[in-house]
């Protein structure tokens, strides 16, 4: 936190988009009010909804001015290093999470590129859930490892298992937690002892819970990792990552590397995402709502052999992610058809995706659209065979990311599929 007890960005001095200081916020506001009061104060014009900054440069007053500013990287002076629209979302969302800073990239994946990046050099190790994204595990598994670190994938829910995996070199637990798309609930509190006992950090993707749900760091994690392309945008427009985390870790780590790699955040798509965690609170609780009223729905189809979603009682983790999540299963839900053999299980599958009228086909998630997706060709298609197989990905699971349409339209465009089976 700042001096005046605000969250700040990765090169936050507190002050508006003019050089004036932000008013301060009274303490003990609650994430939903911090989504829509956080974050850079007005101009000198008083705008009352945040000013998009599409500037690649800022104007400096004179030469000495200039140089103290681009040697010490206070203030204003190119958008690479930092831009008013992108400080401020990086501000709202620190604020958001319970952070002391933030750090926005163009991606999620980029995000995770520069926690790598940031914390890690040839000769580390890394454990990671063998259930994450399966972009994540290529670039943990394979991109990484041309350069010397070395990562074990270990079952999300054992953490005997990511007890087993740790090495005197392990510097990074890596969670996701729900996972995608099989919504495999981890302890936070657990692998945070287990991180931090060994000298490690604890990472964990809150993209599908967002800190409307779930709040890692209070519950030990050093760093928090969104793909604010999903819910955090929540309406399928824009690229955006972000890193949350203590000052020095992002100021003094990540920051440097930013800078440096460049994989910035455009102004822009700052803007969109700031402005869309304004109602983040609202599409998260109604998008969760009609989640769990769908997913009782597959439990009880005849068609269904298993359906994966926190908030059924069935889930394995269910008083776990209840417990983490407030009360809440998130808008994540996946489903495994009936069918004997791989083949035929890809078929199935695909005939219930491809009957439906209503949902879109598509990879994202997080949209106020309904989105199905066949997780073995799409997300996790880069894996090898033997991979998907240990992430639990088989060719008849189903992902569903349930948007704001109506639950009976949504229930009768998959009835239209699995009525066929």
């Amino acid at each position: 936190m700042s001096a005046e007890g605000s969250p700040v960005s990765a090169h936050d001095d507190g002050a508006a988009a003019d050089g004036r200081e932000a008013r301060p916020l009274p303490a003990g506001l609650r994430p939903q009010t911090l989504a829509v009061r956080s974050g850079l104060g007005p101009s000198r014009h008083g705008e009352n909804s945040e000013a998009l900054f599409l500037s690649s440069a800022f104007v400096q007053p004179d030469s000495e001015t200039a140089a103290r500013r681009f040697a010490q990287m206070e203030d204003f002076t190119y958008s690479r290093t930092a831009n008013p629209s992108v400080r401020s979302l990086e501000m709202r969302l620190a604020a958001m999470e319970g952070a002391q800073a933030a750090i926005a990239t163009a991606t999620g994946m980029s995000a995770i590129l520069l926690l790598i990046m940031g914390l890690l050099k040839a000769g580390d190790h890394v454990v990671c859930s063998r259930s994450v994204f399966g972009s994540t595990i290529a670039l943990f598994g394979k991109e990484f490892a041309k350069f010397g670190v070395a990562t074990d994938f270990v079952s999300q829910t054992d953490v005997a298992a990511w007890r087993a995996a740790m090495r005197p070199e392990t510097r990074l637990l890596f969670a996701e937690t729900p996972t995608n798309p099989l919504t495999e609930v981890c302890d936070i509190a657990a692998l945070a002892e287990l991180a931090h006992g060994a000298g490690a950090l604890l990472a964990v993707d809150n993209t599908f819970c967002t800190p409307i749900l779930q709040r890692p760091l209070e519950l030990g994690a050093d760093i928090v990792m969104h793909a604010g392309t999903k819910f955090l945008d929540g309406q399928g427009r824009v690229m955006a990552g972000a890193l949350c985390g203590s000052t020095s870790l992002i100021r003094e780590v990540f920051w440097p590397v930013l800078r440096t790699a460049g994989m910035v955040l455009s102004p822009f798509n700052a803007w969109v995402v700031q402005k869309s965690l304004e109602t983040l609170a609202l599409r998260i609780r109604a998008q969760s709502e009609g989640t769990l009223a769908v997913a009782r729905w597959l439990e009880r189809h005849p068609a269904v052999e298993r359906v994966y979603y926190p908030g059924l009682p069935s889930h394995p983790q269910h008083a776990l992610a209840m417990a983490q999540q407030s009360g809440s299963g998130g808008a994540v839900l996946s489903f495994v058809v009936r069918a004997a053999g791989a083949e035929a299980a890809r078929r199935a599958a695909f005939q219930v995706v491809d009957r439906t009228q209503l949902l879109s086909i598509a990879a994202n998630l997080g949209d106020t659209k309904t989105i199905i997706t066949h997780p073995a060709t799409t997300s996790h298609g880069r894996l090898t065979e033997a991979q998907r197989q240990a992430a639990g990905i088989g060719q008849g699971l189903i992902r569903l990311a349930v948007g704001l349409e109506h639950v009976d339209d949504i229930t009768d465009d998959l009835q239209r599929g699995l009525a066929t089976l």
